[in-house]
């Protein structure tokens, strides 16, 4: 399955032009078996998601793009998140002690919004976002390297915000993902890679 595990649609996420049924409509269009809806500090859309699943049939997984003190941190698998800005590692353990998983997001993309080197400082943290839609090939690189040097799994999403963006970027994995819980299991055993569209079709990324 590919899923794009990092996308943001416009209710909650102001700076956002997409509506649900266009992010569906073009993840469709290239091939996608499921998406992520990550919103900056919302989880808003989480009831619209799950009945859009049920009418659809269509995955839609429902997350957070959590600003931390540190930086932006991708979250699953919880259902209440603090409504003010925390450290990382707060996040982090709060995240793991309910279950969830966490997701350094773009993390060294240069408007300084990512964890940087505070990855070296944080425990329990399951993954990196090796590939992101918005971010420049040598912020690329110092994630691969980082998932590498840390031995944490790493994901690919589009980070989208516009028509364009959608699914340039997204994660395999090699199971069937029906459910948030399937997400953060293949996420924290590493049974995901980051995948990259191209020429009408989804190309695992190997570094």
């Amino acid at each position: 399955m590919f899923i794009d595990m990092h996308m943001h649609e416009k209710t909650f996420s102001n700076d956002s032009f997409l509506s649900l049924d266009e992010i569906v409509y073009e993840a469709k269009k290239k091939g996608l078996d499921g998406i992520c809806i990550t919103d900056h500090d919302s989880m808003g859309l989480k009831d619209t998601a799950s009945e859009y699943t049920k009418r659809t049939g269509f995955p839609v997984f429902m997350g957070i793009e959590f600003y931390s003190l540190q930086g932006d941190i991708l979250a699953f698998g919880i259902d209440e998140y603090p409504k003010e800005r925390i450290n990382a590692q707060d996040f982090i353990d709060m995240v793991n002690a309910h279950g969830g998983i966490t997701i350094s997001a773009h993390p060294f993309r240069n408007n300084r919004r990512g964890l940087e080197e505070h990855l070296d400082a944080v425990t329990g943290i399951t993954a990196i976002e090796v590939l992101n839609g918005s971010t420049l090939p040598d912020a690329t690189a110092k994630a691969e390297e980082y998932s590498r040097k840390l031995g944490l799994p790493a994901t690919g999403a589009s980070d989208c915000h516009v028509t364009e963006k959608v699914g340039v970027y997204a994660t395999y994995f090699p199971d069937d993902i029906k459910s948030t819980e399937d997400l953060c299991r293949a996420v924290r055993t590493g049974r995901c890679k980051p995948a990259y569209f191209k020429d009408g079709r989804y190309h695992i990324y190997e570094f």
